[in-house]
C-alpha cells in the first residue's frame, strides 16, 4: 500500500531532523557543551592552546580533538566568527514537550517568543532567563531563531542549560499554558497597566511572558489570546528596550 503524501514527507522531516548538526564555538559555548551529557558531539577541532584550556571538559567527554593552527582555523564557521581557537559539531539538543519543562516547580516562570529571530538577542534571552530560573524559553519553529553557533556563544553556556522549546503554534502553545493553570502576559508598551500591578498577589502562581520582536512587537493573534497586555514602567515619558533587556527587566519584575 502506498504511503499518503502526508506521511512521507513527515519521514522525511523526521529524517533530515535527525541528520542535522551544528557548530558550536568559542571556550564558554564548547566548554559546556563538552560538559552536558545530554549533548551528542560529534567532532572537536581546536587550537594547542584551547586544547591547553579546554583541557578538563574534553577529557571528560572522552572525544579525540583535531588539532588546528590559528591562523588558518579548519572549521567549517563563519570566517568572522570569534572562536577563540575551539569549535565543536554537535547535534541540537532535544528538551521534550511543554508540560515536562514548564510545570513541576514553584510558581514558575516561562517566556515566550514572538518571532524574535535575531539569534544574539535569543541567546541573550536564554541567558537570563537561567539567571531569574525561568522554566522554559519557547520559541517558534519558523520565524524564530533555531540553534546556532551565535546563539550558544551569546548564550554563554546557557543553551546547554536553559531549556529552549520550538513549537509549530504559539497561540496553540499560549492556550496548553493557560490549561496548566499559567497566567500569561504579554507585553505591550501601551498596556494600561504594569507587570507589577498584573501580578498584585498573584506572585505565588505560574506566570509565562509573552515578548515580540522589536518594532511590531506581538502579533494581533498573540495580543488576543494572552490573558492581559502589561508594560515595563520607564521612569520618563517615553522607554524603549532591546527585546532581550526588556526580558531580563521583565522576568526580575515578575519574580516570585
Amino acid at each position: 500500500m502506498k504511503k499518503p503524501k502526508w506521511a512521507i514527507e513527515k519521514e522525511r522531516a523526521r529524517k533530515a531532523a535527525a541528520a542535522e548538526t551544528l557548530w558550536l564555538f568559542g571556550l564558554h559555548a564548547v566548554r559546556d557543551a563538552l560538559l552536558n551529557p545530554r549533548r551528542e558531539k560529534l567532532r572537536l577541532i581546536v587550537t594547542a592552546n584551547a586544547r591547553d584550556r579546554l583541557a578538563e571538559a574534553i577529557e571528560a567527554a572522552g572525544l579525540a580533538p583535531e588539532l588546528a593552527d590559528a591562523r588558518s582555523f579548519a572549521a567549517p564557521i563563519d570566517p568572522g566568527s570569534v572562536h577563540q581557537g575551539a569549535a565543536l559539531e554537535v547535534r541540537p539538543l532535544d528538551w521534550g514537550g511543554l508540560a515536562e519543562n514548564c510545570i513541576g516547580r514553584e510558581a514558575p516562570r516561562v517566556v515566550l517568543l514572538d518571532r524574535v529571530s535575531d539569534p544574539h538577542n535569543v541567546g541573550a534571552i536564554l541567558r537570563s532567563a537561567e539567571v531569574f530560573g525561568a522554566s522554559a524559553v519557547i520559541g517558534t519553529r519558523h520565524h524564530a531563531a533555531p540553534e546556532t553557533g551565535a546563539l550558544a556563544k551569546t548564550a554563554s553556556g546557557a543553551l546547554e542549560r536553559q531549556p529552549y522549546l520550538r513549537v509549530r503554534n504559539l497561540a496553540e502553545a499560549i492556550g496548553e499554558l493557560q490549561a496548566m493553570g499559567f497566567l500569561v502576559l504579554g507585553l505591550e508598551g501601551s498596556a494600561g497597566r504594569s507587570i507589577e500591578q498584573a501580578l498584585e498577589g498573584r506572585r505565588e502562581g505560574a506566570v509565562a511572558l509573552v515578548l515580540g520582536a522589536e518594532g511590531p512587537g506581538l502579533r494581533e493573534r498573540t495580543r488576543a489570546v494572552v490573558d492581559e497586555l502589561v508594560r515595563i514602567d520607564f521612569a520618563g515619558g517615553f522607554g524603549s528596550l532591546n527585546v532581550s533587556n526588556a526580558a531580563a527587566v521583565a522576568l526580575y519584575a515578575a519574580r516570585r
